[in-house]
């Protein structure tokens, strides 16, 4: 028996020991790519002119606003404006090692993540950087469930909406190499009855499945930004650090008068220096705005539209009485557990997904983080050399969701975060559902594909060694398990709505009562579409974009049948 376990203690920090080695080498030899093209027209803020036009002015350059540019400067002038930096060249964000640390080192103005706390107390992050949150995730990539064009209240063109899926994938998308965890989570998925096995897909399909990933075979991050490489370059400039304040609008006709109409006409933004500049729009142009869920309802209120009494209580000028502008906010909850294995694995971000016909998906995680002791010891030396652990995670997120919350503005400053609640578990069905999920993750832990992930103890009795609360050991207690749900909620970083369609904006985007001025982000989603919303987030910009050259491309007397925007 001591034999047994010297052999084990042996072999454990023997892998532990090389695993370092290919760490640390690995991290000496860093991977240069070739620069992107699209920094040719990309530049600092405060190198643009205090006034300039443009046919379309699009206000943050993430996950949707990138392809929207690329698309739109085929056959237009366009400006793109991105309150953060360009992603090339930092190595946190364009590495998976990177992807807590990102998220982790922040500050209020400058890190490429901006973090913010729910008022339930459940952190969240923002990206800050040039292809937004698509720079910061976890890369995973999958298209929308049919049920999202059926009730998401937009116009879709089925066919379209396939081409620009395409679009996106031939440049950014790649099929991730299952290694040991990954694997062990899709034959446990299987033998818990996720199936039926998909293999790899980007279409969403109930069973399990390898899903596509934005990082490439070396490991690189691809992200919305990368879609910048398709733009037509004499036709886009790229502002970055360029802080948008308000929206500008004119009145033409008597104000207030039937015959009065109010048109977004630009924008004003602030350098990093505090110089301002206005982006005007031409005629036939428009103001878009693709800050996302956080961004454009905060951006919209401070520029006066949203209700007119929350708007006068903050001192704002109304410019036009919307009251859904902020309501509708969703953020799908987060659940699950995490332990530490008996060997090194390998860092893995999601890659594979258990679609459940329960109302939730099961994914999975293997994150290396530095060991630090929590107490010396006058018989152990400080290392020479960072330790590391591995922790895996098996987590669930809920379908939807059901619950409803809101945003507000927590200052004028446009660079604050607003306050969020989004009243998580409020529904019963939401409620219902992560039950259902964290059951699943609980079948998982109980197969054969898991038992090598489990710590023999002095008495033969393999347990997992889990970090942070396990789940309930009677997992048919409903209630013990609604409270596991509510105790260790956290998200999964797919909040939208606050603009949603049909409350603030038209079935085309089109915000309601105010003419040439558009959303084309998350924040006009009333359900997260699928598993990960950022393939549909890219697809929704390259789609937009489309339709809108297609649009311009109608006679004007045709186009004046069908109404004013």
């Amino acid at each position: 028996m001591k034999q047994r376990r010297l052999r084990f203690f042996l072999r454990f920090w023997t892998a532990l020991l090389l695993f370092l080695l290919v760490a640390s080498v690995s991290q000496a030899r860093p991977r240069r790519g070739r620069e992107p093209s699209y920094l040719k027209f990309v530049a600092n803020a405060t190198a643009f002119p205090s006034e300039e036009n443009y046919d379309y002015v699009i206000v943050g350059g993430g996950t949707a606003g990138c392809p929207l540019a690329a698309t739109l400067s085929q056959s237009y002038k366009v400006l793109l404006l991105e309150r953060g930096g360009v992603p090339y060249g930092r190595p946190s964000l364009m590495t998976q090692e990177g992807f807590l640390t990102t998220l982790t080192n922040v500050d209020s103005f400058d890190s490429a993540s901006q973090s913010f706390i729910s008022e339930e107390g459940v952190p969240n992050a923002r990206g800050r950087v040039l292809g937004g949150s698509s720079t910061i995730n976890a890369g995973f990539y999958s298209r929308a469930d049919p049920d999202f064009y059926k009730y998401s209240g937009a116009n879709w063109d089925l066919r379209v909406v396939n081409e620009s899926y395409e679009w996106v994938e031939r440049a950014i998308v790649f099929r991730p190499e299952l290694r040991n965890w990954q694997s062990a989570v899709r034959d446990g998925l299987l033998e818990a009855g996720v199936d039926p096995y998909n293999g790899f897909s980007l279409d969403h399909e109930v069973g399990t499945k390898i899903g596509g990933s934005t990082f490439d075979g070396r490991g690189r991050r691809h992200s919305a930004a990368d879609l910048l490489n398709y733009a037509n370059a004499s036709n886009i400039n790229v502002a970055v650090y360029a802080s948008v304040e308000r929206v500008l609008l004119a009145y033409s006709g008597p104000r207030g008068s039937s015959r009065s109409a109010i048109s977004a006409i630009g924008v004003v933004y602030r350098d990093r220096v505090g110089q301002y500049h206005h982006a005007m729009v031409r005629e036939n142009g428009e103001v878009i705005l693709s800050a996302g869920a956080i961004g454009t309802p905060q951006l919209l209120l401070l520029s006066g539209i949203g209700p007119r009494p929350y708007l006068s209580y903050w001192g704002i000028p109304v410019a036009y009485h919307l009251p859904y502008v902020g309501q509708y906010l969703y953020d799908n909850p987060r659940n699950g557990i995490s332990f530490v294995p008996p060997v090194p694995l390998e860092h893995s971000l999601i890659q594979v997904v258990g679609i459940t016909e329960l109302g939730a998906y099961v994914e999975a995680a293997s994150n290396v983080i530095p060991f630090v002791s929590p107490a010396r010891s006058v018989f152990i030396r400080a290392p020479s050399a960072p330790l590391y652990l591995t922790v895996t995670t098996l987590m669930e997120k809920i379908v939807g969701p059901q619950s409803v919350g809101y945003l507000r503005l927590s200052s004028t400053d446009v660079r604050v975060n607003p306050l969020v609640r989004f009243n998580y578990f409020s529904s019963p069905i939401d409620m219902e559902r992560c039950v259902n999920g964290t059951r699943k993750i609980g079948d998982v832990l109980r197969t054969r594909a898991m038992a090598d992930f489990r710590f023999r103890d002095w008495y033969g009795v393999r347990n997992f060694r889990f970090v942070g609360p396990a789940l309930p050991v009677d997992q048919s207690d409903f209630e013990q398990m609604a409270d596991f749900c509510r105790r260790t909620v956290s998200t999964i970083w797919h909040y939208h709505g606050g603009c949603v369609v049909g409350k603030v904006v038209d079935a085309d985007y089109r915000v309601y009562g105010i003419r040439s001025l558009r959303i084309v982000d998350g924040s006009t989603l009333t359900i997260s579409p699928g598993t990960n919303p950022q393939a549909t987030l890219m697809m929704l910009g390259r789609y937009v974009g489309l339709k809108l050259i297609k649009e311009r491309e109608v006679p004007s007397e045709v186009k004046s049948d069908s109404g004013d925007l």
